[in-house]
């Protein structure tokens, strides 16, 4: 049986900053909807208040026309609510059918019930297309594995209201095409769905009905079908937004490589991986998950083992041993895993933002004015929306955490700087945001690789894109010849 729910009058509020002002707003019986709003605009706040993950300052939540409140995402779950988290909330030392049934195990009078639960295991992993044994530590598992171990765990709890936040930021094309057939399957069996995503042509395409907030407000509902890709993003920043890249500026030419790297091998990942990139460049790398573009990066600056027969930069040869010898030596990186690489959640703004470059606060003493000046600056020049400087990082949402990570990585002012999904889970106007700061990176003379999933980012970026394919480098597509086709063909291998 579907869920129905009618928020009345909701309001958050974290300390002094209130995040959600009187929404209310209802979720008829077995709709899809896509839930729309700018990074801060208080959905995931909403939905995370629905399953029991956070009680709201004041309000109502009716379910099924009585009035609810959840002490906990247990209790939500018990009523047939799941959240599937758009960071990953996994137990990485457990394995997967130990996450997928955590907290819900499943007993034979006093004893573990292995057998169904390993047989429910193998059941939604083949739901979601997942091929791993059930026994499979979740630390092993890459990025878009460990996604579908969370909306596999969603469906051993047999929701009725399913409450997906980018659902796809870290799938292929296939495994999306998979979510989107177990979606309709799900739809039609009357489970009521809200789909949380800033990509605007799968919410045209999966769902009934848009719902927009802004600013911690409701702004409007309409159904899907009436309302263009475009005007959803105009609702959901509040003005008419204009083309979404910057005007990209010429190639650069006849100067001598900032960054070039000959022979680098990651064990497992990466094999005989050569490139270069000029003060001034933007180079994309595409390619398939499982491709090894992370993989070579987390290589090249020492966060995996690897081997390389020359690293050298701006004319110089180096050596990197260690994420630490990278940025003294002027290589940045900022890992496509803001949660568990790029951020330290825990920690305030400012401990984030200056970790990197402490040296220059701490001479001898830890310097707190200075790291506050920093931070307000940073807050100014990456636009980071946050009611209070003095919060922890985890209090910002998913965008403006991306912000603050963009932040850290460029305060010690690298010369070259690699960016591993850089707008994963951020909104379409901070996506724009961040497109026209990396090409103020690049003006101002430093090298950019842009490492992302998003084929029409690299077209609308990059100078050149490098296609990856089991490991190695396919292709070097110039901008000339950059189209989502001509790099979907490298990256599968059916280029003729």
């Amino acid at each position: 049986m579907s869920i129905g729910v009618r928020f009345e009058d909701i309001v958050k509020e974290f300390g002094p900053v209130r995040v959600l002002h009187g929404v209310g707003f209802e979720l008829a019986p077995g709709r899809v909807y896509g839930l729309l709003g700018e990074n801060g605009a208080g959905k995931s706040t909403l939905m995370k208040i629905l399953s029991g993950y956070e009680q709201p300052t004041g309000g109502t939540v009716h379910v099924d026309g009585q009035p609810r409140s959840f002490r906990s995402s247990r209790d939500a779950e018990a009523a047939g609510i799941v959240l599937i988290h758009q960071e990953f909330n996994l137990a990485e030392d457990l394995t997967i059918q130990q996450n997928i049934f955590l907290g819900h195990e499943k007993k034979r009078g006093w004893w573990l019930d292995e057998a169904a639960m390993r047989a429910d295991t193998v059941r939604v992993l083949a739901q979601v297309g997942l091929d791993r044994d059930p026994d499979t530590p979740v630390r092993q598992l890459i990025v878009a594995e460990k996604q579908l171990v969370e909306i596999a765990k969603a469906l051993a709890r047999n929701a009725r209201l399913l409450i997906m936040d980018e659902p796809t930021a870290s799938l292929t094309p296939g495994e999306t095409e998979a979510l989107f057939a177990l979606m309709a399957r799900l739809h039609a069996e009357g489970v009521t769905i809200v789909y949380i995503s800033h990509k605007l042509d799968e919410v045209e395409r999966t769902t009934d009905e848009v719902i927009v907030m802004r600013d911690g407000r409701f702004v409007t509902r309409r159904a899907t079908r009436d309302v263009t890709r475009r005007q959803m993003a105009n609702l959901m920043v509040g003005r008419e937004l204009s083309d979404l890249y910057p005007p990209k500026d010429p190639a650069p030419a006849g100067k001598p490589p900032l960054l070039r790297v000959r022979g680098l091998n990651v064990p497992g990942w990466a094999s005989d991986i050569g490139f270069e990139v000029q003060p001034g460049e933007i180079l994309g790398f595409a390619g398939l998950v499982g491709a090894g573009r992370t993989e070579l990066f987390e290589g090249l600056l020492g966060l995996r083992p690897h081997s390389v027969e020359r690293i050298e930069l701006d004319g110089r040869e180096i050596r990197i041993r260690t994420p630490r010898d990278a940025v003294n030596q002027g290589l940045t990186y900022l890992s496509e895993d803001r949660k568990g690489k790029g951020l330290h959640v825990g920690f305030g703004l400012s401990e984030n933002l200056t970790m990197m470059a402490l040296e220059h606060y701490a001479k001898p003493w830890l310097r707190p004015r200075e790291e506050r000046r920093a931070l307000e600056g940073a807050v100014r020049e990456f636009g980071i929306r946050t009611g209070s400087l003095d919060v922890r990082a985890a209090s910002l949402s998913g965008g403006n955490q991306q912000k603050l990570a963009l932040a850290k990585v460029l305060h010690p002012r690298p010369k070259v700087v690699v960016l591993d999904e850089p707008t994963r889970g951020v909104d379409v106007g901070a996506k724009r945001d961040i497109y026209f700061l990396i090409q103020r990176l690049a003006r101002e003379g430093r090298a950019v690789v842009v490492v992302s999933s998003e084929l029409m980012e690299l077209v609308g970026l990059c100078h050149r894109v490098a296609v990856m394919r089991a490991g190695r480098i396919q292709a070097v597509v110039d901008a000339q010849h950059l189209t989502e086709e001509e790099l979907i063909s490298h990256a599968t291998g059916t280029k003729q």
